[in-house]
Formats: C-alpha cells, structure tokens, sequence
C-alpha cells in the first residue's frame, strides 16, 4: 500500500474516534490532560490492534492467498458499511461519560479500535507494510482525536455521524481498490 493510501486508511479508522471526542467535547467540558490521554489511548490501540491482526492474518496467509482480495476487500466493505449503518444510530449522550477514569477511557479505545484488529487481518493477506500503517494510523488517530474534541468544545456543527459515514465510505473504497488492483483493473 502507498503511502496516501495509508493515510486514507488511518483517517477513515479514525473517524470512530473522532466520533466519540466530538461527542465527549460537547456533552462536557474537556481540559487538555484529559484531551492528551483520551488522544494517546486511543492512538495506541488503533495502532496496536492493526498489528494483532496482522499477525493473526500472516498465520493463514498461505492458506488463502488465492482469494486474499477478496477477503481484505470483504473485512474493509463490511467494517466501512457498518460504520455508515451505525452512523445512522448515533445520537447525542444524555449523560456524560467520565473520561477521567482510565477504565472508561480503555473501554471506548477497545470499542472504537475494533474496526482497526479486522483491518489487520487484511494487512496480513495484502503487501503492506506494518510498520508504517501502525505508525501512520497511530499518529492520525491521536490528531484526529485532538480535532475532534475541540471541535466538540468550540460548537456543536459537525454532527458526529457525518465523521462515522465518512470513514466508512472511505474503507469501502479502498477495498475496491485492493480488489481492483489485484484483478488487473488498476
């Protein structure tokens, strides 16, 4: 994968987490040690859980590769179209979460970097360096998370459910441009 396509990539997994930091940013007031840790938790899972799934895809590398494609373009199509599902059912928290304690923030860091864990298997099947995903998606999360709860503190514009769609869109296009590619259409 290129670069920019890893990018795409780490923007379209971030939007849960921008999501999450817009919403949190305008149901409470956020100070910035509590923007910085929700930014650092949430960029370490969703870069860590790329590479538990890479490791779990290289496993059944060998087994699959024929259809490799196909299964990296059916884990991006499904993860990209729920997340437009679900970003029909987003609505504004009634209550507040406490972000200030660690066990709600490493909650909604696993829940949010989920999609990322089945994006790594698909790594696994594809030709893509590891390294530099789990770097770049890591660094974007973290910025994306800082925007979006600052944002969240500054107005109540962006509805968090365009964010959700978004991201989604862009995994479903990327998937068929891995399907594309590897069927000689690219």
């Amino acid at each position: 994968m290129t670069f920019l396509e890893l990018f795409l990539l780490g923007l379209g997994l971030s939007m849960d987490c921008f999501a999450v930091s817009l919403t949190l940013g305008t149901s409470q007031k956020l100070l910035w040690r509590d923007i910085l840790k929700m930014a650092l938790l949430f960029g370490l899972f969703q870069g860590l859980m790329p590479l538990i799934g890479w490791l779990i895809g290289i496993s059944f590398k060998s087994l699959i590769q024929s259809i490799d494609h196909w299964i990296a373009f059916g884990i991006l199509a499904f993860i990209g179209s729920r997340m437009i599902f679900e970003s029909f059912k987003l609505k504004k928290n009634k209550k507040s979460l406490d972000i200030s304690k660690i066990s709600i923030l490493v909650g909604l860091s696993v829940a949010t970097s989920i999609d990322a864990l089945a994006t790594g298997i698909g790594f696994g099947f594809i030709q893509a360096n590891i390294t530099e995903a789990v770097l770049i998606i890591t660094s974007i999360t973290f910025v994306v998370t800082i925007i979006g709860a600052r944002l969240g503190i500054k107005s109540d514009i962006i509805p968090a459910r365009w964010a959700e769609a978004i991201g989604g869109l862009v995994l479903i296009l990327l998937g068929v441009k891995i399907l594309l590619n590897h069927l000689g259409f690219l």
